[in-house]
């Protein structure tokens, strides 16, 4: 098995998509002479990684490893090979985070804060991770007492989250009509830094989250809240 052939069939694992049509006699009838069979596997691949690139967003490389458990998608790394190891102690907050009125964190990050209509706005915002410009990397809408949370960063950049799920509940749903990614039960998360080193001390156990992107700005919504629910909140972003 080439390299091709194992990357198509490890991010397989990961899909749940629509039963395909059926060309395979179509195939089978243009390709049948033997001389012809190295064309006939080249164009049953074409195939293949066409239905994978219209699956997946366009702009959002969602690189999956289905021996490791491993899932890469915007900027947030989802494990799943093993059972969460529970966090000890308290965890400790991002790198120089500080709380900040809205407008203020506005000019403190470079992408646009949005809004969830359904939420109404944050009881507290919160920025972390300043660069040597004082640009910070995270900004978090805090409500419901901080039982819920609307993390935004730059989904271009390194991964920002790491999280482990253990067992099922790790599904591919939709937001606005593009791919997401729902965590759904409790798991361990904790924040990779600028320099790529995963703060340990940071990891918590969180609740179930929904995870999207938009205009290479990545989502990350925690709190109690149903799958639709979260997915009502996402849609609602103004």
């Amino acid at each position: 098995m080439d390299d091709l052939e194992r990357e198509l069939s490890d991010l397989a694992g990961w899909l749940q998509t629509p039963d395909p049509p059926d060309v395979a006699a179509q195939v089978r009838a243009r390709l049948t002479a033997p001389v012809r069979r190295r064309r006939r596997w080249r164009y049953l691949v074409a195939v293949l990684v066409a239905l994978l690139v219209a699956l997946l967003p366009p702009g959002r490389a969602a690189i999956a490893d289905a021996v490791a458990g491993l899932l890469r998608f915007a900027g947030i790394t989802v494990a799943t090979s093993a059972e969460p190891a529970l966090p000890t102690g308290t965890p400790a907050p991002l790198p120089a985070q500080r709380p900040a009125g809205l407008a203020e964190a506005q000019r403190q990050v470079r992408f646009p804060i949005r809004l969830p209509a359904t939420l109404g706005p944050p009881e507290q915002v919160l920025v972390a991770d300043p660069d040597p410009t004082g640009t910070c990397r995270v900004a978090t809408l805090v409500y419901r007492g901080g039982a819920l949370r609307l993390d935004a960063f730059d989904g271009r950049l390194d991964p920002a989250f790491h999280k482990q799920a253990g067992g099922p509940g790790v599904e591919w749903v939709q937001v606005g009509g593009d791919f997401a990614i729902w965590v759904g039960g409790p798991h361990t998360v904790a924040y990779v830094d600028r320099t790529g080193a995963l703060r340990v001390e940071t990891a918590r156990l969180a609740a179930s989250t929904l995870i999207w992107q938009e205009a290479g700005v990545t989502y990350r919504l925690e709190g109690d809240l149903s799958r639709d629910e979260a997915i009502e909140v996402a849609n609602s972003l103004n």
